[in-house]
This record gives C-alpha cells, sequence and structure tokens, in this order.
C-alpha cells in the first residue's frame, strides 16, 4: 500500500519542470547509474525527525499521566477512522475499482482520506498503480528489494527513480479524472488538509473535555499521525518481505497477519497482489482481520456501495495448486516450474486494467450488483 504524504514528489501524467530538467540534464552514462544515486530530500528527512521526535515526548507525556485518558481513546479513534479513508476508500474503491460508490459514500471516504494526510487521492491512487504494474522494480516508488527501511520509509527521504515517473505516466488515471469529488479534494488538499488532520485532533480533545492544548498536540495529533504513517507503511515494507505466499510464490508480497490486524485488513497482500481487483483484498470467511471488507459489505447492505468485485473458489483453486508455496489448506502437488519464473503472472492494477484478461473477468464474482 502505497503512502506519498507531504513527502511524496507530485506529478500528473508528465513530470513537473524541476523533473524534467534533471532527467534532461543526466547523460547516459549518469542515466544508467541512476539507481545508485539516492538524492537525498532534506525537506523530508527534517519532518521525519520532528514527527519521530514529538511522538516519542507524546509517549512520555501518556506514560507520565500529563494527558487524560479519553485523549488517548480519541487519538485511537480517530486514527482507526482516518485509516478506512486509506482502506476502503484511497485503495480499494479508486486505487483498484474494487466496488462502486454513491457519491454520499465517496464524499465521506474522501473526507477520511484527506484526515489521514497520505497526499491527496489522484497522487495516492497513482503511485499505488505503478506499484502494482511494475512491483519491485526501479519503476516501484517503494521497491522492497531495496531492503526494509527503504520500502518502509526511507523511500520517502530521497528522490524517487526516473523509470517512476516514466513508466508512471502511462498507467489510466482517466477515472479519476471524471470523478468530480476527486479532483475538488486535490484542488482543495493543501488548504482543508492541515485542518483535518492536524488542527481538528488538536481543537476536539481542547474544547470538550479541557485538554492541555500542549498535550493534545503532541498526543492527539503528532503521536496519532506518526504511528497511522507506520502502520500503512507495514504493508510497503513487512507485507513485501516476511509471511507466507499462498497464491503465488514467485513475487515478493507475502500474506502476513500482523500487518492485516494493524491496517484493518491490508496485510493479506500475497493475495491481493494476485487478485486486486478483490474488494476484499484477502480470501476470508469473516471479518476477524480484515474491518475493512466489513465495512464495505455494511455499506453495501444499505446500499451505498454496489458492484462488488470478488474471487471464484475455481480462480483461487486454479492459482493456489498453479503457483502457491503449498501453505494454502487447498494446495495440492504442484509441477516444477522454470527457475527464472519468479515475476507475477500478467501483473495489473486492478479492475479495468487494459491487461486484465478476458477470462479472469469471465471468473470474477460481482455481489450486490446495481440494476440499471
Amino acid at each position: 500500500m502505497t503512502n506519498s504524504s507531504i513527502f511524496g514528489t507530485e506529478f500528473i501524467k508528465t513530470k513537473s519542470l524541476e523533473e524534467e530538467d534533471y532527467v534532461a540534464s543526466l547523460n547516459s552514462t549518469e542515466r544508467k547509474n541512476r539507481n545508485y544515486e539516492w538524492q537525498i530530500v532534506w525537506r523530508n528527512v527534517f519532518a521525519f525527525i520532528y514527527l519521530h521526535a514529538a511522538t516519542l515526548y507524546g509517549i512520555y507525556l501518556m506514560f507520565t499521566g500529563k494527558v487524560k485518558l479519553w485523549t488517548v481513546l480519541f487519538a485511537v479513534s480517530f486514527t482507526l477512522l482516518s485509516a478506512v479513508g486509506i482502506t476502503v476508500g484511497a485503495h480499494r474503491l479508486w486505487a483498484h475499482r474494487a466496488y462502486k460508490a454513491k457519491w454520499p459514500l465517496r464524499l465521506f471516504l474522501a473526507l477520511l482520506q484527506t484526515m489521514a494526510f497520505q497526499n491527496h487521492i489522484y497522487e495516492w491512487v497513482r503511485d499505488h498503480r505503478v506499484h502494482h504494474k511494475f512491483t519491485e522494480t526501479d519503476a516501484d516508488p517503494h521497491n522492497a528489494k531495496r531492503g526494509f527501511f527503504f520500502s518502509h520509509m526511507g523511500w520517502l527521504m530521497v528522490r524517487k527513480h526516473k523509470d517512476v515517473f516514466e513508466k508512471g505516466a502511462a498507467v489510466d488515471m482517466s477515472d479519476l479524472e471524471k470523478d468530480p469529488i476527486v479532483m475538488f479534494q486535490k484542488k482543495t488538499y493543501l488548504f482543508v488538509m492541515p485542518i483535518l488532520c492536524f488542527l481538528l485532533p488538536l481543537y476536539i480533545p481542547v474544547y470538550f473535555w479541557n485538554e492541555n492544548p500542549w498535550s493534545s498536540w503532541y498526543v492527539a495529533s503528532m503521536f496519532r499521525y506518526t504511528i497511522s504513517l507506520h502502520f500503512t507503511w507495514l504493508v510497503n515494507s513487512a507485507a513485501h518481505l516476511w509471511g507466507n505466499k499462498p497464491y503465488d510464490q514467485y513475487i515478493g508480497a507475502t500474506d502476513n497477519k500482523t500487518v492485516a490486524i494493524c491496517a484493518l485488513g491490508e496485510g493479506w497482500h500475497n493475495y491481493h497482489h494476485v487478485f486486486p481487483w478483490d474488494y476484499k483484498a484477502a480470501e476470508l470467511g469473516d471479518y476477524s482481520t480484515n474491518l475493512s471488507t466489513a465495512l464495505i459489505d455494511i455499506a453495501a447492505k444499505y446500499g451505498l456501495a454496489y458492484d462488488l468485485k470478488t474471487v471464484s473458489e475455481k480462480m483461487i483453486r486454479n492459482r493456489i495448486n498453479r503457483t502457491g508455496d503449498g501453505t494454502h489448506p487447498w494446495a495440492k502437488q504442484k509441477a516444477e516450474l522454470e527457475e527464472d519464473h519468479h515475476h507475477l503472472e500478467n501483473p495489473i492494477w486492478g479492475w479495468g486494467d487494459k491487461d486484465m484478461s478476458d477470462d479472469d473477468k469471465k471468473l470474477a464474482e460481482i455481489v450486490h450488483k446495481k440494476n440499471d
């Protein structure tokens, strides 16, 4: 799962003038060695230093009893609420088009996503589609092959590889450009985001239960925000390094239960990279480690979400038997595959990708389908 926040480098289909000048200035030898030329973005480094120092101070306030219990509970609640804007909204709805939502739900999710401060929906989706399409290559914004730290947060401290811009420009974003809520959020993001992400959580404890403003800032704003970032980053790092691979043992993404719990169901990453258009982002029969799926199902029950796309049992069994690592209960003895087969078959970013096969579309199941 991608997180850009203030630490991302924005482009929309074409590079910024700064990026164009930079790429144009590289000679052929420099371009060839671009992989090893990490240019530090000091603004982001200093921002991270402050965030983590403030978080440590917030922890100190909590453990020394200098903040009220209601403020701590509020911080946890605010973290969960804003995370829904990422998991249910930016990720499953907008990035993968795994289901459709009526405008009241889209507006609500856009507000929650703004509260999370992981950059506006358009940029979040663009980076995430690039991640799926070119996973664990130089075009992947947080390529896990560069190690845990890079994929977790280091990628936000350096300039993006030129392949991220060049190949990312080819990813279709026309669906978001037609969504007025997404485009309005993009235009107003720099004004609305600080209010919803920092000032609102600072103000509520002070106003409603007379919390000390200093304590409220460091616990409800700084601690809450930094912790939420790390939970998101675990999907990019831990869920690409540790865990099982029941569906495709030849890709980096793994199923990691701990990450799934921390990220409201986004840790079943091996399944998700194989079937990125499944609204559940997992193969689960209940909601014990997938709160996001439960919320989508509730929304569908009341008609706010519809056309929920999921995967048939036959499709899952076929994939498990063909490329799984044998850890799935349905796994059978598999024929040996070529040693150099280590890339995901036909990588796609989600429903609607032009490279999605007709067979996958036919075998997909769509529930709560809207009657036109």
